[in-house]
């Protein structure tokens, strides 16, 4: 095939420089970042201590079930593009591009949203720093100049640190998430052992006049936000520099830790005051007043460095992940090859820059608008692990199956995928379905209809240069040196 002018002859490669410690820190890391520290007076609104604790283990048990997929296909496929580079290879092109363009909306919606984050925390804590020149107000928040120099310095210095390539961002993402488990492990023993805070602070257990099951499930349908983070671990397959096979076991470490850490800030705030009332105030931020009260300047120095680790790992992971799914799916050629150079830190710089200049549009909107992205993200993510799922299920066969490579036989593996793609099912059913406790609201879903629209357009003008590709070109600049795996032959038609 004659390749296209302006695109590389040969098919870039990331360098093998990742350790399994920085591996597991990105998926920890991305996992939790503002939302942990900032979020549980609203957790505490929806379900209350009890209900916002089972949903998040019950969320952080499905994301594990769902992992197992992940894990299998990272062993067979280690490479860039993670979920686009799986859907390729069992469902063909059009389902790669639903996937990855999916997962762009995810990836670039959390760089946003974490950089807003540490704009709060200066708001909340040092407000000379953010609270100058107002520019205007969008959906009652009123805008800043100053928060949009913080947010989008943020954005920048991560840039930055990400283009220099992956050694210097996994040694930076490991120190952060250190610090931040750290950070945690104070304030909830703090809290506990305080005087000033009985276990009746966190009576009742669900709030007064919401149904305990619906309670439960309204966290479990937000676990794919919550808990989004792993899947940056299949992003960056290709620069392990330890085998595929270890993957599966720092993503279940990484969701058991994200877990803890989720159930402990929310007990924390819990037990730091009554929390009915604590939620019947309003106040903006219901976890720093809690631990202002009980330990003074001390509590607010815990916990802003668990706030500032927490959104500076998220920021690091996010970009790892959006930079390794541009540079692949520019790679395949659907979206511009001007994405799939590698410049000579050895990162696929072009990407990184273009996903920070997406997220420096995100800090002018303002928190509120924003936060209207959080469901949308939702969904751009689960789609993504249902497709994941079901390949997983493709990939392997049952055992008594006398096709096939006999190392894809497994009926429990194809039990486990199967039932990972329902579980992809059900959070998609939460988020879309009329009635249920935690379906979109109206933003949201006009947000993800112009997400979806952007999609098809972006799709219909790359579709003639795709055509141009054969499917043989197509699975060796998606899979490389597996493009001659035996099950993508025909599935990738």
């Amino acid at each position: 095939m004659t390749e296209q002018a302006g695109v590389p002859a040969d098919r870039q490669e990331l360098r093998k420089t990742l350790k399994p410690r920085w591996v597991w820190a990105v998926a920890l890391g991305s996992a939790i970042g503002w939302g942990a520290f900032v979020l549980p007076q609203d957790l505490l609104a929806q379900a209350g201590p009890l209900g916002a604790s089972l949903g998040l283990v019950i969320g952080g048990a499905l994301m594990c079930l769902i992992a197992v997929s992940y894990g299998l296909l990272i062993r067979h496929f280690p490479v860039s593009g993670g979920e686009y580079a799986y859907a390729f290879s069992f469902f063909g092109r059009t389902h790669a591009f639903v996937a990855g363009w999916a997962l762009v909306l995810g990836y670039v919606s959390i760089i946003a949203l974490n950089a807003s984050a540490l704009a709060l925390l200066f708001r909340r804590l040092l407000p000379p720093v953010v609270e100058w020149v107002p520019l205007w107000e969008v959906a009652g928040w009123q805008v800043y100049l100053g928060e949009v120099v913080v947010a989008s310095a943020a954005l920048l210095l991560f840039a930055l640190l990400n283009a220099r390539g992956g050694t210097l961002s996994g040694r930076v993402q490991y120190a952060f998430c250190l610090a931040m488990l750290a950070a945690v492990a104070c304030m909830l023993v703090a809290t506990w052992l305080h005087p000033d805070t009985p276990l009746s602070n966190l009576e009742p257990g669900f709030p007064e006049g919401v149904a305990p099951v619906s309670a439960v499930l309204m966290i479990v349908a937000i676990a794919p936000w919550a808990y989004v983070g792993f899947d940056n671990v299949p992003q960056a397959a290709e620069e392990f520099d330890f085998s595929p096979a270890k993957a599966f076991g720092l993503i279940i470490l990484a969701i058991v830790a994200a877990a803890g850490i989720y159930v402990a800030m929310l007990l924390a705030t819990a037990v730091a005051q009554p929390w009915p009332q604590m939620v019947a105030d309003e106040p903006a931020w219901g976890t720093a007043d809690g631990l202002e009260t009980l330990f003074g300047p001390i509590g607010l120095m815990l916990l802003a460095v668990a706030v500032v680790m927490g959104v500076s790992t998220g920021l690091n992971g996010f970009y790892v992940s959006a930079s390794r799914l541009l540079f692949a799916m520019g790679r395949a050629r659907v979206l511009p090859p001007f994405f799939a150079k590698v410049n000579g830190a050895g990162a696929p710089g072009r990407a990184v820059w273009f996903a920070a200049a997406l997220c420096l549009i995100a800090p002018l909107f303002g928190r509120e608008a924003l936060l209207w992205v959080v469901d949308m993200t939702s969904v751009g993510v689960t789609v993504a692990y249902t497709y994941t799922c079901l390949a997983a299920y493709r990939l392997w066969r049952w055992s008594g199956s006398d096709q096939g490579d006999p190392s894809t036989r497994s009926t429990g593996r194809k039990v486990l995928s199967g039932l990972g793609a329902l579980t992809g099912l059900l959070f998609l059913g939460l988020l879309l379905i009329p009635g249920s406790p935690a379906q979109l609201g109206t933003p949201s879903w006009i947000a993800l209809g112009v997400w979806v629209l952007l999609g098809v357009v972006f799709y219909v003008m790359r579709l003639p240069a795709s055509r141009q590709i054969d499917d043989e070109e197509m699975r060796r600049l998606v899979l490389g040196e597996h493009a001659e795996t035996t099950w993508t032959t025909d599935a990738a038609r």
